[in-house]
């Protein structure tokens, strides 16, 4: 069952699930009141009257200049100064009914954008979800001005200027503070090209009723967050007592080079937290020591190297030991040129990063089409413009571009950014939508890789589901590495430190218990 908090909908689909609530005999004016009455209760709780008293009210011409007159009356009643602006003569029906009563009770407005500027906060009802015509004119030089006033600016569903689905800026676009999203998440919460946008994000519920969107939307239609129920099942929270190494998985990690060794020992940190049973890590005879030096639990293989220092094959090996084989990380794209051809038909579980993906680039992707076992594809916009080349546009809809990539590989693809998208072939996606930019440094894709390699090892069965936990572990680890370091003092071993720590905040229940 989809969870209420982890859905993100097109606007299509939003305006679906509100017919469907006005069909049922919810009037439009009662909806509008009581969303418009959680903005104000939220705004009132967090934009205290004592430090915020003159609050300006930017309106637009349909339902979320309607919320946004609503918000200025309950707001006016509760003692706030408001005055508000219409930059646009036509209005809906409603909103010319809430604008006609505004004016009633004597609340302020003006034409003056100056003297709207002078406020402690500024709340946007200019345009909310479902617009698609980019802001141009005076409209926009309104926004611009808006953004460069230094006021807080509080948007009402989405920033306006914002593509519903996309997150694309439509001309120009708000700049919020803070972005209260009604209802259901709107798929450009999701988007790398929003975040700049959004601020601080919140979901106000107004109570669409479950069964109405069990009905409306299914898990192969609807992009959803992380489920606390998949992070419960994937994350190593706790174990039986009666287990032992060999049924905790055995993961085979390739990777390193005399070029880049630290690849492949970040790698292994990440799959060292995820509690792997078994880890095995295959790397250039002249590598050995110093990796068993930093790993001594790890079963080291020593491997002939090429005249770059790459590895030129991996030795006699039975891949029925391994529940999964990370490949990519430090390998150099000669190496994963000298063992590529051999690892893809193996019938193991694969994840695939840096040089195996910069290998596949350059292949057909018939290699893949023709695995029999799950594989997973870990690249960051880069590789991913590399791998898809002309077969899959480049645009705002990260969603749409990971959906196509699992589609066209039969993979799950996992693509990297502020917003961390995964997706399998039949549809089903997931988002992880809290990062930190503290990730943009080399080696943190290393940890991701390994997580996600031990956590596979340990749960094959569910290829999907482990890519997105890892995700989401490997964020979070990043977001308290911050936290506690700054966003400049978070490299690939402060991250991996943080793994646990992440855990421990879990309440764990033993698996036997």
């Amino acid at each position: 069952m989809l969870e209420l908090d982890q859905i993100f909908v097109t606007a299509v689909q939003m305006q679906h699930l509100e017919t469907a609530i006005f069909n049922q005999g919810m009037p439009i004016p009662a909806l509008m009141e009581k969303a418009a009455g959680l903005i104000a209760q939220y705004i009132q709780n967090h934009y205290p009257l004592k430090n915020y008293r003159k609050i300006s009210v930017l309106v637009g011409p349909g339902h979320n200049g309607g919320d946004a007159l609503v918000v200025a009356r309950e707001l006016s009643f509760a003692g706030y100064k408001i005055c508000s602006f219409r930059p646009l003569e036509k209005l809906k029906s409603l909103t010319q009914s809430h604008w006609d009563y505004a004016q009633f009770l004597g609340i302020s407005h003006t034409k003056d954008l100056d003297i709207f500027l002078e406020s402690h906060l500024i709340i946007d009802g200019l345009f909310g979800f479902g617009l698609t015509r980019p802001i141009t004119g005076d409209l926009g030089l309104l926004i611009d001005e808006l953004n460069e006033s230094g006021r807080p600016i509080v948007s009402i569903d989405l920033p306006s200027g914002l593509h519903t689905d996309t997150g694309a800026v439509l001309g120009t676009a708000i700049q919020a503070t803070e972005s209260l999203c009604l209802g259901l998440w709107k798929r450009a919460y999701g988007q790398d090209a929003a975040t700049p946008y959004l601020g601080k994000v919140n979901r106000l519920d107004f109570g669409i009723p479950s069964h109405l969107i069990a009905e409306t939307l299914s898990a192969k239609n609807t992009i959803q967050g992380i489920p606390q129920s998949l992070l419960q099942r994937l994350l190593p929270l706790g174990r039986s007592p009666l287990t032992h190494k060999y049924k905790q998985g055995h993961l085979l990690l390739i990777g390193g080079s005399q070029t880049y060794l630290g690849s492949v020992l970040l790698a292994a940190l990440g799959a060292r937290a995820t509690g792997i049973g078994m880890l095995t890590i295959a790397v250039p005879e002249s590598l050995k020591l110093l990796v068993v030096a930093q790993l001594p639990e790890a079963l080291v293989l020593g491997c002939p190297e090429d005249e770059t220092g790459a590895i030129a094959q991996l030795p006699s090996l039975d891949f029925s030991r391994y529940q999964a084989v990370a490949c990519g990380c430090g390998l150099t794209l000669a190496g994963a040129i000298n063992l590529m051809p051999d690892l893809m038909p193996r019938e193991v579980p694969l994840v695939l990063d840096a040089d195996a993906l910069n290998w596949l680039a350059e292949e057909d992707l018939e290699v893949l089409q023709n695995r029999h076992f799950p594989t997973i594809l870990t690249p960051h916009l880069g590789e991913f413009k590399r791998l898809f080349a002309d077969q899959i546009p480049i645009t705002a809809d990260r969603f749409q571009m990971t959906q196509k990539a699992a589609q066209l590989t039969g993979a799950i693809a996992l693509l990297k950014g502020a917003k961390t998208v995964i997706a399998r072939p039949d549809g089903v996606t997931h988002c992880v939508t809290e990062s930190t930019p503290a990730l943009a440094r080399g080696g943190s894709g290393d940890v991701l890789l390994g997580l996600i390699g031990g956590l596979l090892a340990q749960h094959p069965e569910a290829p999907l589901e482990v890519a997105t936990a890892a995700a989401w572990w490997h964020a979070q680890a990043g977001i308290r590495a911050a936290q506690a370091r700054t966003v400049a003092g978070v490299d690939g071993v402060t991250l991996a430190e943080f793994l646990v720590e992440v855990l421990q905040q879990w309440p764990t229940k033993s698996a036997g218990a």
